[in-house]
């Protein structure tokens, strides 16, 4: 089907109430942003080309301060057999939550890139393209986390959103005088959020995650074209894909639970529509915590997500290396749990990211035995038992061999492997970060 079809359909099935002049714009804009990656000589990435890689993720600041510092590990990652850099938040936040609280979502923070605070934005634009170029020389791809789902409260629309009930950006957001909808919706931050509503003057704002980060409203069609903008904005830059965070809660609908609803499909295609427009094989990576059954969906026809984590398999992998037996792994890859996948999708498989061993995807039974396997220490304790927030090091006791027989597990299986930065030398948790962070956030 030819993609400018697509486009329009998608935005019908979304938004048929609506003017098909906005979109017709957008359209014009999608052409001249593709002419402009033409001109400015960025290279189409290969096809499939997430299936042969090794993926290895970082915070920047965290792995070398910023990004002129990264830079000069990209010799370090090409020895190591690094094929694509997956850069952790860098867009600009108030970091209340590791950057996926995000402010503005066409800057990069300041702090990564090493400049002085009266730099212009060319200046900043310059560091981070001269950071992929370097990155391309070496023949690594760079994707990075974008919030889909969310903004930070400092955002300029949120900011805007809260001024009146006929502010121009209030329907940008989701507004309610009292709490009586979506209550259905589950609670992801358990032991930390009180509610998914928020109260803020005499009316509450839904979030799925941290307070300060209200949802945003897909429901409004100007939702959906601002947040293509910025995904279009950084092929500019050179960027070879994206993490889509939190898309299973993209649309909502009152009297269900808000989660991989038909229409945040729809905004998935129209996502990866303009993606394959503008510049074929640009990664669409899916983030979506969910069982296999579930996250599959979000390759849709080859018109979705390239990739997708596949979250229940990780549990199992320590599941097994505690009880020393492998039917764990053997179950939950059979094509009863986990469904086959056409060819030119890729399963992306972890031992530990960025944010805990999660046991969401595990059953009751599972979860109490792995908890209490690992979560050797009580600050390890995520969620209300929902996690176990420490580094591989940690999990495997300091062990060498551990650790190397848990990687040996995962690099032989099927899929993408992604290793955590640090986990090559036995990285353990970063105490007086997690000390640093309590005092930011007020959580823990």
């Amino acid at each position: 089907m030819d993609i400018i079809k697509k486009i329009n359909d998608l935005w019908q099935e979304l938004y048929p109430q609506h003017s098909i002049r906005f979109l017709n714009e957008f359209i014009t804009e999608l052409e001249s942003v593709k002419k402009n990656i033409i001109l400015n000589g960025f290279c189409q990435p290969e096809p499939e080309w997430y299936k042969d890689a090794i993926i290895y993720s970082l915070y920047v600041d965290l792995f070398n301060t910023d990004l002129p510092g990264l830079e000069l590990k990209l010799d370090y990652l090409k020895d190591l057999g690094v094929k694509c850099l997956w850069l952790l938040p860098i867009l600009d936040s108030p970091m209340r939550d590791s950057g996926f609280d995000i402010r503005r979502y066409n800057k990069i923070r300041p702090e990564l890139l090493n400049l002085p605070k009266t730099s212009t934005e060319e200046e900043q634009q310059a560091v981070f393209r001269h950071f992929i170029d370097e990155a391309h020389k070496r023949n690594i791809k760079v994707i990075f986390d974008i919030a889909l789902n969310h903004t930070s409260n400092e955002h300029k629309w949120f900011i805007e959103s809260r001024k009146s009930t006929d502010n121009l950006y209030r329907e940008y957001y989701i507004w309610n005088k009292n709490t009586n909808k979506y209550k259905d919706t589950r609670l992801i931050f358990k032991g930390m959020c009180p509610s998914n509503w928020e109260k803020d003057g005499d009316w509450y704002f839904f979030h799925r995650f941290f307070e300060f980060q209200p949802d945003l409203n897909y429901h409004n069609p100007n939702v959906l074209l601002a947040m293509s903008r910025n995904l279009l904005y950084w092929l500019t830059q050179g960027v070879d894909g994206f993490r889509a965070d939190a898309i299973p809660y993209l649309w909502k609908e009152d009297g269900t639970d808000c989660e991989n609803l038909p229409k945040t499909h729809t905004i998935v295609k129209f996502f990866r529509a303009i993606l394959d427009f503008v510049r074929p094989n640009t990664l669409l990576l899916a983030e979506a915590c969910q069982p296999p059954e579930e996250v599959v969906k979000y390759f849709g026809n080859g018109d979705e997500c390239h990739a997708g984590y596949h979250f229940p398999l990780m549990p199992q992998i320590f599941k097994v290396l505690a009880l020393q037996k492998a039917e764990a792994v053997i179950k939950i890859l059979h094509h009863s749990v986990t469904p086959v996948i056409d060819n030119f999708n890729q399963w992306f498989i972890f031992l530990r990211l960025h944010d805990e061993l999660t046991l969401e995807m595990v059953d009751e039974e599972d979860r109490q035995l792995i908890y209490n396997h690992y979560c050797r220490n009580p600050q390890w304790d995520f969620r209300v038992g929902e996690g176990v927030s420490a580094r591989l090091a940690d999990l495997m006791e300091y062990i060498p061999q551990k650790i190397g027989l848990a990687y040996s597990i995962m690099l032989t299986l099927k899929g993408t492997p992604i290793v955590f930065y640090g986990d090559e030398f036995g990285k353990t948790n970063d105490e007086d970060y997690y000390k640093a962070m309590i005092k930011k956030t007020g959580k823990n």
